[in-house]
């Protein structure tokens, strides 16, 4: 084995959220609503309406990640508190708020990524067909971007546009966020063209009219290498069709500027007529990222697609449990990883895969945005967590990581999934994974203090070691 490189020095090590997963506070001081806000996800689960209601104590949660020694906190901003019906009138408390927040992370010396868009639209865009409506959309997100930059741009560096775009292809695909609504493949890959375009628009608007903030932009999507189920060259091909509807199809067109041809051939084939304007070539051509950011929890392995496959035959999917495409590829399990609870497969070797196959590709320094493992948790008598399955989830993947490095990857942080104990879009509050535990359950909010996980304090001594003592 060849001697692991160290971490970079500057390297930035941090944590994640989202604003509808943490913030809580959802009808506070002019924010409008959103389509996950209106999501219902059943009795079973907590809403997001007060989350883990950093709103009203991010003072003290940013006291806690600079103890922790976090370098970077990468979060996202509520569209909806900008802007409450997507475009229009300005609420200046949510300029406040997020001013005070960012001010407070610069306090404590920790590194601001900001997420532009994650997951909430705002529902008035919707009610006037959301991603669907082209001129809309490309108008009020480059609107609300621009907003961000003018308002934040000085002392944020780092932007990620779309989080998990990918994802939110897929999720809409089987009704995750738009309350009762499953949407067409048709509907989805062309709302994912507009995102695409508004995310190039926003990419180039940052590059030309706020260059002298110095600032990086790039995209936010969520990565699983695909493997084949067998040495079959069929399903070796699979894992290749996989690969491009999974991953490549939505990072290619915003590094190279062109769609993915597979993913193009596919189109064709499923009779997916994909609403392509003139001048559409000219807006992606000039929307190339700085970095690419990327969300990984797990890979995922599938066999040859089966005759007379019907779209998305599965129920209950999400973002790691996989996903069919007819006449291209089947989701199987592995059986030669381990899963969790909620059956997310644990990888840690296809993280350093992933990583590897990233940057050879592209050539672009890479950020880790999410990788986390969730869990059922209780405080124990003692007020802490004794999560060491944690632990060793991390160790496994930051070793993983640091050979990465080694073989020559660029990486600019690692921000895992999550700083704090938040909402699940999938599980509620049930399925924890914050390093800080946050005392609620699912519908008791008892005190909502935070307490000290046991990673907590691995993670600090990682940190304060540069992640050098990861071998």
């Amino acid at each position: 084995m060849f001697k692991l490189e160290n971490y970079p020095k500057g390297f930035l090590w941090g944590a994640s959220t989202s604003a509808f997963q943490v913030e809580g506070a959802s009808n506070k001081d002019g924010k409008g609503v959103s389509v996950v806000d209106l999501a219902n996800h059943g009795k079973e689960y907590c809403d997001f309406s007060i989350a883990s209601d950093f709103y009203h104590n991010y003072k003290e949660d940013i006291k806690l990640f600079s103890q922790l020694g976090m370098k970077s906190y990468r979060f996202s901003i509520s569209w909806t508190r900008i802007y409450p019906q997507g475009n229009g009138e300005i609420n200046q408390k949510g300029i406040d708020y997020y001013n005070d927040l960012i001010n407070e992370l610069v306090k404590y010396k920790i590194e601001p990524i900001v997420t532009i868009y994650h997951f909430d639209l705002p529902w008035a865009l919707e009610e006037q067909g959301g991603w669907a409506n082209r001129k809309l959309m490309l108008e009020a997100f480059t609107n609300y971007a621009k907003t961000l930059f003018e308002n934040f741009g000085d002392r944020v560096k780092y932007w990620l546009t779309i989080n998990e775009q990918n994802i939110l292809t897929m999720v809409n695909m089987i009704g995750l966020f738009v309350p009762g609504v499953k949407k067409s493949p048709q509907l989805c890959y062309q709302e994912s063209h507009v995102m695409t375009l508004a995310q190039a628009l926003v990419i180039k608007m940052y590059h030309k009219d706020f260059k002298n903030q110095k600032g990086k932009i790039g995209p936010a999507p969520n990565i699983a290498m695909a493997y084949p189920a067998s040495a079959k060259p069929e399903d070796v091909l699979a894992a290749s069709n996989a690969n491009v509807m999974r991953n490549w199809m939505y990072t290619d067109v915003c590094v190279n500027g062109k769609y993915n041809p597979i993913a193009l051939s596919y189109f064709k084939q499923a009779n997916i007529d994909i609403d392509f304007q003139t001048g559409d070539d000219e807006i992606l051509e000039n929307g190339k990222p700085d970095f690419i950011a990327f969300n990984y929890y797990s890979t995922f392995t599938v066999k040859a697609a089966e005759p007379n496959f019907e779209y998305q035959k599965n129920n209950g999917l999400d973002q790691q449990t996989g996903f069919d495409v007819p006449g291209m590829f089947v989701s199987v399990k592995n059986e030669n990883l381990k899963a969790n609870e909620y059956g997310w497969e644990i990888d840690p070797i296809g993280f350093r895969t992933t990583l590897r196959e990233l940057y050879s590709r592209y050539l672009l320094p890479v950020m880790i945005t999410e990788n986390g493992i969730g869990v059922r948790e209780e405080l124990n008598q003692n007020n802490t967590v004794e999560d060491d399955y944690r632990i060793d989830y991390y160790k496994n993947h930051l070793l993983e990581m640091r050979k990465a490095i080694t073989d020559g990857v660029e990486i600019i942080s690692y921000n895992p999934w999550t700083a704090i104990d938040l909402v699940s879009s999938h599980q509620g509050f049930q399925k924890r994974y914050g390093f800080i535990y946050v005392n609620r359950d699912e519908h008791d909010l008892k005190d909502m203090k935070r307490y000290c996980k046991k990673s907590f304090y691995w993670y600090q001594d990682v940190i304060k070691n540069n992640g050098n003592s990861i071998k």
